[in-house]
């Protein structure tokens, strides 16, 4: 029987390079480092975002911007007396009567193109909108205004716009019987600060109905709007975009959506914010607020938001990086074959490293491709290099399998979007249940150290 002196020695280095807790302890600590290049990342996507955000802006400043329709509104000056203090002469000055339309329809068609800058694709449109409806006479009593005051013959239509640049041709407007070529506002008075606008006969005024059409050709980029300014709206908006997207306060009351294109019908009554006139605040119609609270349309929308979904994929990387490293051990341990802390450093540098190359083949190719051709260049890489260490093959394939789903599963949760919580959460559980019961199979009080 031997002594203890007869046994063999084991250094200290030896059994701290041999240490399965020490293993574990550097993995947890290689994790957290790997966070750094993480987020720089997602710092770069968040950058290039930005970037594909600045080129449509520059595209838009040189095409026209997104156009919203605000109006028709009838304007009616008037003249008022004010007492000036400490005299008993007055002053005088001119305001206007806002007068909202009682009925309005509008019909718009959207022809869509796209516009390439470098690598960004920007989606612009030329729109062609028949604009109706009709006003009614200002109620001079409710509004307290004496009717000797009204200056009918300085009235106007005024419809506004975003964007001018986007106007391609003169605007005709038509108010009664009278047909004419829109001019720009150019005043503060009318309350907006970008439209056309048209004379309006004192005699169309007085005659009780005030019926006007507008015929727009307008070209603009991503959106198209309008505001609910009339007591009966209805609007139609047809375009062969099959990728839109209804936004704002009011949702389309009918809709269709093809590989062809899209149609859509908005029928509103008695729900705008409005009075139907006002004489007090000229920017009524231009605040904020306002246009938050009216606006409706539609935005023509990019098929596949690389970026996104790319940031989705990188905030995943954490999981990914655990769940290899983990198998990975467990490999290590199952198989009594030692993988080197520095071929942890080297796998983990892999993963990181895909997120680049994800993010820049998504910018050409598309992030569904991009996914597939960064999924196999990683996994194929991480394979053929623990082969080599491992002198395993089929453990270098069963643990390319193993990221094959772990790299399914990622993409299957970031295409998913109702059901993206629960399906991650339901596939963490097989996994966790997995490792246990790979776990339960390792002797630890014997495994004190790794082979």
């Amino acid at each position: 029987m031997k002594s203890f002196e007869d046994q063999p020695q084991v250094s200290l280095y030896d059994r701290l390079r041999n240490s399965v807790l020490l293993k574990l302890a550097f993995i947890g600590i290689l994790i957290l480092v790997l966070l750094i290049p993480t987020v720089w990342i997602q710092n770069l996507i968040t950058e290039r975002a930005g970037r594909q955000n600045e080129v449509i802006r520059e595209v838009a400043a040189s095409w026209s911007d997104s156009q919203q329709v605000k109006g028709p509104t009838l304007l009616i000056p008037y003249r008022y007396y004010s007492q000036v203090k400490d005299t008993s002469k007055k002053a005088n000055g001119q305001l206007s009567i806002h007068l909202l339309p009682d009925v309005l329809h509008i019909k718009a068609n959207v022809q869509s193109s796209v516009l390439h800058r470098g690598i960004f694709n920007v989606i612009v449109y030329n729109s062609k909108l028949n604009i109706a409806g009709s006003f009614s006479p200002p109620d001079l009593r409710k509004l307290n205004i004496d009717p000797n005051l009204v200056m009918y013959d300085k009235a106007r239509l005024v419809l506004g716009m975003t964007d001018l640049k986007g106007l391609k041709n003169a605007a005709v407007i038509t108010v009664g019987d009278t047909a004419q070529n829109a001019e720009p506002v150019f005043d503060s008075d009318a309350g907006i600060s970008d439209g056309i606008q048209v004379p309006v006969k004192a005699q169309t005024i007085n005659s009780g109905h005030i019926p006007f059409s507008v015929v727009l050709d307008i070209k603009g980029s991503q959106k198209l709007s309008f505001m609910q300014l009339s007591q009966n709206t209805d609007v139609e908006v047809t375009g062969d975009w099959p990728h839109p997207s209804f936004e704002g306060r009011y949702l389309p009351d009918e809709r269709t959506v093809d590989a062809k294109g899209f149609s859509a019908v908005w029928k509103m009554a008695f729900n705008r914010i409005l009075p139907r006139q006002w004489a007090t605040d000229a920017t009524l119609i231009n605040d904020d607020k306002t246009i938050e609270q009216t606006s409706f349309g539609v935005k023509l929308l990019q098929p596949v938001d690389q970026y996104q979904q790319t940031m989705r994929t990188s905030k995943y990387g954490v999981l990914i990086i655990i769940l290899t490293f983990v198998s990975l051990f467990l490999t290590e341990l199952i198989r009594q074959q030692r993988v080197h802390v520095f071929n942890y450093v080297l796998i983990g540098a892999a993963m990181v490293v895909y997120y680049t190359l994800l993010l820049s083949f998504s910018e050409q190719i598309g992030y569904n491709l991009a996914y597939l051709v960064a999924s196999i260049a990683t996994i194929g890489l991480i394979s053929f290099f623990l082969a080599s260490i491992l002198k395993n093959k089929g453990a270098a394939t069963l643990f390319a399998f193993i990221l094959t789903v772990i790299y399914g599963f990622i993409y299957i949760i970031v295409r998913l979007e109702d059901y993206a919580l629960m399906v991650g959460s339901i596939a963490l559980f097989i996994i966790v249940a997995m490792l246990m019961y790979f776990s339960h199979k390792i002797n630890w009080d014997k495994r004190d150290s790794v082979n």
